[in-house]
């Protein structure tokens, strides 16, 4: 019986989940929304996070540049292909993934508080009673502003993880700039690969967190509750969707 029940949980998540992405589609559509309301969205997630981002990115950016140089030094003490490897890494994948997980624990985060806090104090409902559909009116800018954003950000990202490991890399291993900024290993396939990735993950993160916002009850305590897990499960929605999209991508733009 132990067992079902979480099965029988994840089930119902995963409908609630298609079921609340299809109604966000379908009131992209033939909704109608507050004007100026994707801008303000837009502002919240990406302005608001480009700070935030960029600090993590670059120490993860100089992190995993000295880690390989020093792995590098143990079998080959030649530096030179040390940038076009980590571009090529940067571009397919870890821009993306990597830099999603701190954008999901801000924007999801705050995606579900607000959403919550709606929810418990019954403002979703009084949407309703106005005739304002709260998919519509709330959640339709947000994903979409999510998805664009996140876009943008994530490639900003990439670039602050390329200055950061490239200023690494000549500290550290004396390697010249022209030499590690090297894109010969990139190909259309990774670029594509690696913009699938950013727009898969901006539009799960606002879709998982709507669904736990909506879905709060019990006071303060049930919105804390829902944005703990908007950012657990957002976190995983990146992973799982890391490895759907890596496996596809690597089928359809083999090396």
């Amino acid at each position: 019986m132990s067992m079902v029940s979480p099965i029988l949980a994840l089930r119902d998540d995963l409908r609630g989940l298609v079921r609340l992405l299809a109604h966000t589609i379908h009131y992209t559509l033939h909704g109608k929304r507050e004007k100026g309301a994707l801008v303000a969205q837009m502002y919240a997630i990406g302005n608001r996070s480009a700070f935030f981002l960029s600090v993590s990115m670059g120490f993860i950016g100089m992190i995993m540049v000295f880690q390989s140089g020093m792995q590098a030094a143990h079998v080959v003490p030649d530096y030179t292909m040390l940038g076009p490897f980590y571009i090529k890494m940067l571009v397919r994948d870890l821009a993306a993934s990597i830099g999603a997980m701190p954008l999901a624990t801000r924007v999801g985060a705050g995606i579900a508080a607000e959403l919550g806090t709606m929810k418990v104090t019954d403002q979703i409902d009084a949407l309703r009673m106005c005739s304002a559909e709260p998919i519509d009116y709330l959640l339709v800018p947000r994903f979409w502003a999510s998805v664009v954003m996140s876009l943008v950000l994530l490639v900003w990202a990439g670039f602050v993880a390329l200055m950061a490991g490239m200023f690494t890399a000549h500290a550290v291993f004396d390697v010249n700039y022209h030499t590690f900024v090297d894109f010969r290993m990139v190909s259309i396939g990774d670029l594509v690969t690696g913009v699938a990735k950013c727009l898969a993950y901006g539009a799960a993160i606002p879709i998982v967190s709507a669904y736990r916002g909506f879905n709060a009850f019990g006071g303060a305590e049930g919105v804390g509750r829902a944005t703990t897990d908007a950012v657990v499960h957002s976190t995983l929605a990146i992973i799982l969707l890391n490895f759907f999209l890596s496996g596809v991508g690597y089928f359809v733009f083999p090396e």
